[in-house]
């Protein structure tokens, strides 16, 4: 036998297989057990349980799994640590200490927290992989960070744990250097945000009936994840299973088909989806989980036979697409996250037949939804569960249930926040109903309507349609067949995708055709009429949304298929009776004839209704002559003001596409100030609208663009020229009508402006830092003329940039000297007189305390004298004020201290000692005033502070 050998590097491992000892000197082992290597022999280990020395023994390496060490030598001593990052380590000791708790809740039967301890468990270990991968980016990890130390701190206080305190990154605070007052801060933080996860979390377990739990609430976006695991339903034929998302309220389909070919041997048509049948509803927002109901519904169309009672089936036509039931399910307390779905459950949906041959597939999802009845046995089994977050968040965080070959099915319209990048080009095209004549007929005909997507010579662009998520593209659509009726409702829903290039020459030809049961009858029917619809108006905008009256033609079948014939005739009803009356086609059917022999059929209709979700195209005339500024100069002055009455909803949906048309105005335009005040003005627009908090989620847009896309150099010599215009107007007492809106949104409008400078330094080397320092100074300088004024028109303005002027600290530091930055500061605050706007004051340095810039002690240099005069008048006038703003004054004094008791301020001995004796003689004449209300509290801090920094 080989001899034993000291291990060097492998001396760390986690046990991975439970080991059971067969003599006194081997090792019971037990997954997840800590073991430390110190010898190592032909396939065996001799070490010691990390967990307690004293049990030594040796044990079978392939048990154990070696992990990365850092070894630390103490006198002869060694300490071996794992080398894993630190938050990995808390991780694993938090699933160590939590597991032994579970095992005890499990022992205690107490199968309610078991449950949910476990579930935070697996999240944990999810969570831990992906720390582990080491593939995240630096933004997805910060993320991830916050979610684990956040559930971290919320499974220990659940289970009674001691509460760990951390810093803004989640790091674990240490005792020994941070200051009492940032430990007690970060305990109350930290206390706060826990009982507020409980509370959220209660919400979730109990039926809330009065709205959305406050954990589906914030967030802008939510998905549902479902799993097709079988469909039981004798038809004998193959069939399109239309899966989605249904209000019944309303009557309408609220999210994109989900496409399912069922074969008739009773399993999926293509054999390889069996049991991959899976989909995620996604892109829905609060405004559509706060609907009073919401259904999942699968629609069940039969590929066959006109009847399935023929028995004859040579003789049959084959291939038509007949209606044969609904399959319906309320799901609306799963998806606003009311009842918690386990994945592995497995729901039944009873499937409702068509009874009678005149019922439509939306006539009868309404009467099921209203009453059920018996299915008898036949429907949909699914497993399904309420996700939070978008298609990249949930393949992120729910990588077990959605991957790259599960569908997405979109929402029928646009989600809350449209990120930069999102390029989509969908318009939804719902075959509403019709009404056609028999004619010579002696029954009414089996419509089937035919569409193909053209272009303006009549050629089929191939693979532009789609029927479902899920299924291939395809050229040609063809509707469901009901059986002799007079007025088809079919409400079949479609997506038609078309490249940008394109759109302009294409349209829609629909033809309409009797389909006969019999296959010798049917070869010999021809198209008996058709009708048609540009998808871009002349004016270059989309489609409108909502319903369209479509003109049906007839005439010779050849003939109906030329464009020639039919593209230069109106093809809408509203469009032939306003623009074309007197031109001949609005006269009687034997009358009304084209230049191509066809003929408008007045006892014929057919309506259609649409739906454009594009990023790319816009319905607004007004907004199209922005975007396409370059087409049309000279509108230039005339779009751009017209931006401000633009609906918001139409702007923020091509927010990316209309900032890069503001500043391509001011970039090719950089040698005159003729567009500077319209772009100007119109970027103010923009931002406040997503100020307003109908768009507020549209912050992370607008954050993701000035980051990522944003790209005018020249942009923040033009800004700043027209912010310190309107600044020097108002100043003077003019009026200045966009200034409030102006003050409002400086923390953004700097945004751009540094931003644009530090391109512009990258591009040129630094060129011009001297001019644009300069240029920032007189901007400032324009500011504190503002806050010197006393008109009446000026006191809102003054309150607005106090409020404000903060918010642009940290962007402006990036590019601007911070010692000089702070006396412009500094001059801001001391020319606002004494007694004039003391609580704005107070709540603004509050803020400013709060910034980077004070934590460097050349700007506190500057900044602190100001500060504590300011603060000991403010709290000497308000010693008999209001009680909130005598709360503000001791959260700026606390602010302060805070700060000043850091191990790494940079202060002098003798500096901190004035600056303590200046703060405690404002506390002792606040003690004094105001009693000890707040003020004790403040007073022992201080002390405490002053006797640590002065040690």
């Amino acid at each position: 036998m080989a001899p034993w050998t000291r291990t060097t590097t492998q001396r760390y491992g986690v046990v991975k297989w439970n080991f059971v000892s067969q003599g006194e000197k081997q090792l019971s082992l037990e997954i997840g057990d800590m073991v430390h290597i110190q010898e190592a022999c032909d396939g065996w280990y001799r070490g010691y349980l990390a967990r307690n020395k004293s049990l030594k023994g040796v044990f079978p390496s392939s048990f154990v799994h070696l992990k990365e060490v850092n070894i630390e030598k103490r006198g002869d001593e060694e300490i071996v640590t794992s080398a894993e990052m630190p938050l990995v380590k808390e991780v694993t000791t938090t699933l160590r200490e939590w597991g032994t708790i579970w095992k005890q809740l499990f022992v205690s039967n107490k199968q309610a927290r078991v449950k949910q301890v476990q579930r935070l468990m697996w999240e944990l270990m999810e969570w831990r992989s992906q720390l582990l991968s080491g593939t995240l980016p630096s933004d997805e990890f910060k993320e991830l960070k916050q979610k684990v130390t956040s559930k971290i701190d919320y499974g220990n206080k659940i289970l009674e744990l001691d509460l760990v305190v951390r810093d803004e990154d989640g790091n674990i605070l240490d005792p020994e250097q941070a200051n009492v007052i940032s430990l007690f801060r970060a305990h109350e933080e930290a206390t706060t945000k826990i009982n507020e996860r409980i509370k959220e979390e209660q919400s979730n377990i109990q039926t809330d009936h009065s709205g959305i739990s406050a954990r589906i609430q914030s967030s802008p976006t939510h998905s549902l994840y479902v799993f097709v695991r079988n469909f039981v339903c004798r038809i004998g034929e193959d069939s399109e299973l239309f899966m989605s998302l249904y209000d019944p309220i309303k009557q309408t389909i609220i999210s994109e088909n989900y496409l399912v070919r069922w074969g008739s041997s009773g399993f999926p048509k293509e054999i390889e989806m069996l049991n991959n049948l899976k989909v995620v509803f996604t892109d829905l927002g609060n405004k559509d989980l706060s609907r009073e109901k919401i259904y999942l519904i699968c629609q069940i169309v039969r590929v066959g036979r006109m009847d399935l009672k023929e028995v004859n089936n040579k003789k049959c036509t084959m291939g038509l697409r007949r209606p044969f039931g609904v399959a319906v399910m309320d799901i609306s307390d799963t998806i606003k996250g009311k009842i918690e779905c386990d994945e592995e459950k497995q729901f039944f949906i009873p499937f409702f037949p068509v009874v009678a041959e005149n019922d439509f597939l939306h006539t009868l999802l309404n009467k099921v939804t209203a009453s059920r009845g018996d299915s008898g046995g036949q429907g949909l089994w699914v497993t399904m569960k309420a996700l939070v977050g978008d298609i990249v968040q949930i393949r992120k965080e729910y990588p077990h249930l959605v991957d790259r070959s599960t569908v997405v099915a979109r929402k029928l319209g646009f989600p809350e926040i449209i990120m930069p990048g999102d390029v989509r080009n969908d318009i939804y095209l719902t075959l509403q109903g019709g009404d056609f004549d028999k004619y010579n007929k002696t029954t009414q005909k089996n419509v089937e309507v035919i569409m193909w997507v053209c272009d303006e010579e009549g050629k089929v662009i191939q693979n532009s349609i789609c029927l479902g998520a899920g299924d291939k593209a395809v050229s040609e659509y063809r509707s469901v067949i009901y059986y002799q009726i007079k007025q088809p409702r079919w409400m079949e829903t479609v997506k038609v995708t078309v490249s940008l290039e394109e759109m302009h020459r294409i349209h829609l030809r629909f033809m309409f055709r009797h389909r006969s049961s019999q296959e010798s009858k049917d070869k010999s029917e021809k198209n008996f009429a058709m009708a048609f619809v540009r998808l871009m108006k002349d004016d270059g905008t989309v489609l409108q949304d909502g319903l369209h009256d479509l003109i049906v033609f007839k005439g010779d079948s050849k003939r109906m298929e030329d464009v020639n014939s039919y593209l230069s005739l109106p093809s809408t009803r509203y469009h032939h009776s306003d623009t074309h009356k007197g031109a001949g086609l609005n006269r009687s059917a034997s009358n009304l004839s084209g230049g191509g022999g066809l003929s408008v059929s007045s006892r014929d209709s057919f309506t259609i209704s649409t739906l454009v979700c594009s990023t790319k195209l816009t319905q607004n005339v007004g907004l199209l002559g922005l975007l396409k500024w370059r087409t049309r100069p000279e509108l230039l002055k005339e779009n751009l003001e017209k931006l401000k009455i633009i609906d918001g909803e139409e702007v923020v949906k091509f927010l990316q596409d209309t900032l890069d048309a503001l500043f391509n105005i001011m970039m090719e335009h950089s040698q005159t100030d003729d567009y500077d005040i319209l772009v100007f003005d119109a970027l103010i627009y923009i931002i406040g609208l997503i100020a307003d908090r109908k768009f507020q989620h549209f912050n992370t847009v607008l954050e993701a663009y000035i980051k990522q896309h944003f790209s005018a150099t020249l942009a923040y010599k033009k800004l700043m020229s027209v912010l310190k215009r309107y600044l020097d107007v108002s100043s003077r007492g003019e009026q200045c009508e966009p200034i409030l809106r102006t003050l409002k949104a400086l923390e953004y409008i700097f945004k751009f402006i540094v931003r644009s400078r530090m391109l512009y330094s990258q591009l040129y080397e630094g060129k011009e830092q001297a001019e644009f320092e300069d240029s920032l100074k007189r901007l400032f300088e324009s500011i504190n003329n503002l806050m010197r004024t006393d008109y009446t028109t000026t006191l809102l303005l003054r309150v607005a940039a106090l409020k404000y002027l903060p918010t642009v600290l940290h962007d402006v530091e990036k590019v601007f000297d911070a010692k000089l930055l702070s006396k412009l500061l500094h001059d801001f605050y001391s020319c606002i007189p004494p007694e004039k706007l003391q609580k704005q004051k107070v709540s603004s340095m509050t803020e400013i305390v709060s910034s980077q810039l004070f934590q460097r002690q050349e700007c506190r240099d500057v900044l602190l004298p100001m500060m504590l005069r300011e603060l000991s008048g403010a709290l000497a006038s308000m010693a008999d004020g209001p009680h909130d703003e005598r709360r503000n004054s001791l959260e700026l004094l606390n602010n302060i201290l805070e700060v000043l008791s850091r191990r790494n301020v940079g202060e002098t001995f003798q500096h901190i000692q004035d600056i303590v004796v200046s703060l405690l003689r404002i506390i002792n004449r606040t003690v004094i005033t105001m009693g000890r209300e707040h003020a004790l509290i403040d007073s022992n801090w201080g002390q405490l502070v002053s006797h640590r920094m002065l040690k």
